[in-house]
């Protein structure tokens, strides 16, 4: 029994050492240690420790110092580790420099940092200064002074600012401000033909204007890859504006049509209301007559005069019409 307890204690205390190892050796990243006094970067196994109680990942801040010495870099630990904390890219930020100082770019690390902090990518930027951009834009439409339409595609050659790239303008505004250019080439020209002949004079009047002011860019060359001739929009308009006029003419004419039938009912009216006060003399001229006679101002032989004059005209009137009414005779 007491061989058993001794063995078992033996035991335990082997498991014992090994989960200890264990835990030591997961919370201190020996390994990286190594790796690093191998690479000539000396840190301390304290230093690593202190990582991780700041919740720091030992290898985002140790691979990236190695890759720093070796390259030559003049960078510390707490540079390196400042920028992790802050949410930054380390590895990125050191494979920018690595590039900028094999390109002779010259670039600190604040500003590596800085940019990176920024949200853009640092090392895309580097890139792009060494290898510049191509940007292709869409057809942007402008219209000449003869009413023309002219289409242009634009290929933009861009090159990284490093030194504006924190705060500056985009690709889009680049595309914006060419566009607006092209726009304003195309209609200050007085033909559609003069952009078709020289299709340069676009770049070149858009590239003189530093449309790369306050942007993360430098724009190098504006190539015009295409130019088409789109609708006719000056004849597009004047057809529209006489067929507005052609309506408003009409619409007039039928206002003045409206008015002369208004007017020509209101006459009607006016006829008939003449008739009827002509009526209502000619009803009173018997009774005028009657009174004539009973108050002795109109005799008998007066009125029979009268009724005279009056079957005189009617006989008149009778011949008039027969006469009227009949055909006109034959030539001979």
């Amino acid at each position: 029994m007491i061989i058993d307890a001794a063995a078992i204690s033996l035991i335990i205390t082997i498991v014992l050492i090994i989960i200890v190892l264990s835990v030591i050796l997961t919370f201190v990243p020996i390994a990286l240690w190594i790796s690093a006094l191998a690479a000539g970067v000396r840190v301390s196994i304290f230093t690593l420790i202190g990582m991780r109680l700041r919740r720091v990942i030992p290898a985002r801040i140790i691979n990236p110092l190695i890759k720093a010495h070796k390259a030559g870099l003049n960078v510390t630990i707490n540079q390196l580790e400042s920028h992790y904390l802050a949410g930054g890219n380390v590895d990125r930020v050191i494979n920018a420099l690595i590039a900028a100082q094999r390109a002779n770019i010259e670039l600190s690390f604040e500003r590596c940092a800085a940019i990176d902090l920024a949200g853009r990518d640092v090392l895309e930027a580097v890139q792009m200064s060494v290898n510049p951009k191509v940007i292709e834009t869409p057809f942007i439409a402008g219209v000449a002074i003869n009413g023309i339409e002219v289409k242009a595609k634009a290929r933009i050659t861009v090159r990284a600012n490093l030194d504006r790239l924190v705060g500056g303008a985009g690709e889009d505004t680049i595309i914006a401000r060419v566009g607006e250019g092209i726009v304003s080439t195309i209609g200050s020209s007085e033909s559609h033909s003069k952009v078709l002949e020289n299709p340069d004079l676009i770049s070149q009047t858009v590239l003189s204007k530093g449309l790369d002011s306050g942007t993360a860019f430098e724009i190098l060359s504006i190539d015009i890859a295409d130019v088409d001739v789109g609708k006719n929009i000056g004849a597009e308009l004047q057809i529209e504006q006489a067929q507005a006029d052609k309506n408003i003419a009409q619409a007039k004419a039928e206002e003045r049509r409206a008015m002369a039938v208004a007017k020509e009912q209101e006459m009607v009216a006016k006829v008939q209301e003449m008739k009827a006060k002509v009526v209502e003399a000619e009803a009173e001229v018997p009774m005028a007559m009657a009174e004539a006679l009973r108050s002795g101002n109109f005799g008998i032989m007066d009125y029979m005069n009268y009724k005279n004059i009056q079957a005189d005209t009617s006989m008149r009137d009778s011949i008039a019409k027969v006469t009227n009414d009949k055909p006109d005779a034959p030539e001979k």
